[in-house]
């Protein structure tokens, strides 16, 4: 069950309505960075959690977090679009390339949601949930979580770094907090599996005798001058799971030329495949 007590999880206030910034907010809320992104992510990652409970309560708990980070960028999105015309007509008028812009505002907020938020990321295309990541494995998902809050880290950033309004700072500036948190919760969880040397790689539920072991830790490189590839710590040293040594070689061919044989007869191709 969720419950709710219809108060803001913080202040959300702006002194100067910013339609073009409510425009930006859009991305924040409906956009692959976005907190629809994460709510989903957490929360379906949650719902297939299995082996130890606690993982799912921390799952579950973030996504039901995330959810008040939509109302409050909601809440946002409307208060600086209080400042967007009401009348195309007006705008269009004053407007001599036929307010096709209309001063940065998302047509979405204006003609179908009465200058509210939407679902929709900055150019008013919806979030499909095709960036939602749910493997069922504990590891792969949190590992996922981290690149998740790190890139949504990335555009509040940038958002805030837009704006000069105290009031889209101030609540923006507890966005970044949160990412901050939610970065080294998802890194603690990976700790509390057992950290590098026990979940990677990931699943670490394959034997790894069952894998081309020669392949697991080399670094390939595929210049067509057949040079050696750049070096790294990703190409000498221990490897990160601590299981054995880096090391770099220049991929050559291993198979042949692929030859699928002639089409079936009757499968609609042409009379030269058959």
């Amino acid at each position: 069950m969720f419950y709710t007590d219809n108060k803001l999880q913080y202040p959300v206030r702006v002194e100067t309505p910013d339609p073009t910034f409510a425009r930006a907010l859009q991305q924040a809320i409906g956009g692959v960075e976005g907190e629809i992104r994460v709510a989903m992510q957490y929360f379906f990652q949650a719902c297939g959690a299995r082996g130890n409970p606690k993982f799912r309560d921390l799952l579950m708990n973030t996504a039901t977090e995330e959810l008040g980070h939509i109302e409050m960028l909601a809440t946002a999105v409307a208060l600086n679009l209080e400042g967007a015309p009401l009348k195309l007509r007006e705008e269009v008028s004053a407007d001599s390339v036929g307010g096709s812009v209309i001063n940065g505002v998302n047509m979405k907020n204006l003609l179908s949601s009465g200058l509210s938020a939407m679902p929709v990321d900055s150019d008013g295309v919806p979030f499909d949930m095709s960036h939602i990541y749910a493997s069922g494995n504990i590891a792969a998902d949190m590992t996922a979580n981290v690149a998740a809050e790190s890139t949504g880290r990335v555009l509040a950033v940038r958002l805030y770094n837009m704006t000069n309004d105290p009031g889209m700072k101030d609540m923006l500036s507890y966005l970044i907090a949160r990412d901050t948190m939610h970065q080294n919760q998802w890194l603690a969880a990976l700790e509390e599996l057992g950290g590098a040397s026990n979940v990677f790689p990931i699943p670490n539920s394959f034997p790894q005798a069952d894998e081309k072991q020669e392949f697991s830790y080399a670094f390939l490189g595929f210049q067509l001058d057949g040079s050696d590839p750049v070096s790294g710590r990703w190409s000498e040293g221990q490897s990160i799971d601590g299981k054995d040594q880096f090391s770099t070689a220049v991929m050559r061919p291993l198979g042949e030329k692929p030859n699928l044989g002639p089409a079936k007869p009757n499968s609609g191709a042409q009379s030269e495949q058959i």
